[in-house]
């Protein structure tokens, strides 16, 4: 049997036995008559960056054929900022290979992602998820690699304390039952979001754990897989709805946000990201980092001012990128170091046969490691569009391939210590660092505007309405006027509470 089809948990890929981006329309149609599938929902993500969803009941074969092929209408100006009300229609057509079975519809539903169009049939040229795959074009073109990404998707439940087995302050990492309570919880989302399609590479509880006001805070983390970049955002954007709708379910509060108090660890929305070359990876080569990946870091490196005006869209996410907070400040990257701004973590590049080593009893191992590699972007949070930051991070790693001093600028910007630490206050003092407000944030991406329109990737419309958002907020002094102040932190955490 087919390795991708055996155990596979998307229910619509068991019953037709083949993967879902071969799925056609007379698949759909099928799926829908054999299993008494009532409603189809189409769904697709907004400028706020949360899905929203349109239902339909299927009335009969003809209009169901109708819907899968036309789509529907919806209006524009509702959803994203930049359309105007006075010619605001839009198209959603929906993408068949995104087809799951709504796991909270009590009516059997089978719900797909949408493409938005405009009135003349082509695809909207401001849309979130038409800027990543016209990011990943021009990435392919420039440097003949396609661009591949996966999440690590931060969040914090909250409930009633239960005082029992209380868990230790700022001490959840992988944390195990009874002492973490939401294990459970995270193990029922991680089924669902795979049987949506996600491919999950495992999930944990995380460094935040504390009790406030008779409320337990638990921070927990769902990781996946690297798969093609736009597949990684649609799986994002999906894993955030379904975790939010079983905690709902269950009565629990779900936050993203980056910061969650004053004084405690605040949620990332990490980035991986892995070049790849007719199947293969191309971020090792003899052991070590290869050019190919060193560059793409290199582009990340002068982007990364304008990088956080995609992954840090609110005044909190500027509370969170603060030493000693396990997020980055400055510009730098290196090997396994959390306190720089691009890590890249183990790769599995020892020569050593590990698996033979803990389990004497095993053949020699063949499994070829240097496909496990990829480098990882920790500025990003919760707030983020994760379409516009991922295509923001193609642009960038793009960019690197362009610059002739490439190496030379990885070289220059490599940071092998923690820059936290007093004795490296020199090394600190070299490096630039990343903005400290959304103010400061667009005025980064508005100098480097012309990196990120180029080859037509981000609409001019898309890069004025992120600016004008992000000055919205007048925040450029807002970290020094609020300072140590508690309350002030407190209500700007309530007000962003359930961003993204």
């Amino acid at each position: 049997m087919n390795k991708e089809l055996e155990l596979n948990p998307n229910k619509v890929v068991a019953f037709l036995g083949k993967p879902a981006r071969e799925f056609t329309k007379a698949d759909i149609v099928e799926y829908i008559r054999k299993n008494e599938v009532r409603m189809v929902n189409f769904m697709y993500p907004a400028g706020d960056g949360r899905l929203k969803t349109l239902n339909f009941v299927i009335n009969n074969i003809e209009y169901l054929d109708t819907i899968l092929t036309c789509g529907e209408r919806v209006d524009g100006s509702s959803l994203f900022p930049f359309i105007e009300a006075g010619s605001s229609d839009l198209y959603v057509i929906p993408r068949f290979s995104t087809a799951f079975l709504d796991p909270f519809a009590e009516i059997p539903t089978l719900s797909m992602l949408c493409s938005f169009f405009n009135k003349d049939g082509e695809p909207l040229a401001s849309a979130p998820r038409y800027t990543l795959l016209k990011a990943l074009r021009a990435f392919e073109d420039v440097t003949g690699m396609q661009f591949e990404a996966m999440g690590e998707l931060e969040y914090y439940v909250i409930a009633p304390d239960e005082s029992l087995f209380p868990a230790t302050d700022q001490k959840g990492y992988h944390e195990s039952a009874p002492f973490a309570k939401f294990n459970e919880f995270r193990t029922e989302c991680m089924a669902y979001i795979a049987q949506a399609g996600g491919k999950i590479k495992y999930g944990h509880s995380e460094v935040g754990n504390f009790t406030i006001d008779g409320y337990v805070y638990e921070q927990n983390e769902i990781e996946f897989l690297p798969v093609a970049a736009a597949d990684a955002a649609d799986q994002l954007v999906l894993a955030k709805w379904i975790i939010r709708n079983l905690a709902y379910r269950y009565g629990f509060d779900i936050t993203f946000a980056p910061k969650i108090t004053a004084g405690k660890a605040g949620s990332g929305l990490h980035i991986h990201m892995r070049l790849m070359k007719d199947g293969r990876s191309v971020m090792v080569k003899d052991g070590v980092l290869s050019n190919e990946a060193r560059k793409a870091i290199a582009g990340m490196m002068v982007l990364a001012p304008s990088i956080t005006a995609f992954g840090n869209t609110n005044p909190t996410s500027y509370f969170r990128l603060v030493p000693h907070q396990e997020a980055p400040t400055n510009v730098c990257w290196g090997d396994r170091n959390r306190s720089v701004l691009v890590r890249v973590p183990l790769g599995w590049t020892a020569k050593s046969d590990m698996c033979r080593i803990a389990n004497p009893l095993e053949a020699e191992s063949n499994v070829d490691t240097t496909q496990k590699q990829t480098v990882e972007m920790r500025s990003p949070d919760g707030s983020a569009d994760v379409y516009e930051l991922i295509a923001g991070l193609a642009v960038a790693c793009r960019y690197g391939f362009e610059l002739e001093d490439a190496l030379a600028i990885a070289e220059r910007t490599y940071v092998n210590v923690n820059i936290h630490q007093k004795e490296n206050a020199d090394r600190l003092k070299t490096l630039e660092h990343l903005p400290d407000s959304c103010a400061l944030s667009a005025d980064c991406l508005e100098r480097q505007r012309e990196i990120f329109e180029r080859y037509g990737v981000f609409s001019p419309a898309m890069i004025d309405g992120i600016l004008k958002s992000l000055r919205s907020y007048d925040d450029r002094t807002l970290r020094e006027d609020i300072g140590n102040d508690r309350e002030q932190m407190l209500a700007l955490v309530r007000k962003y509470f359930h961003c993204g």
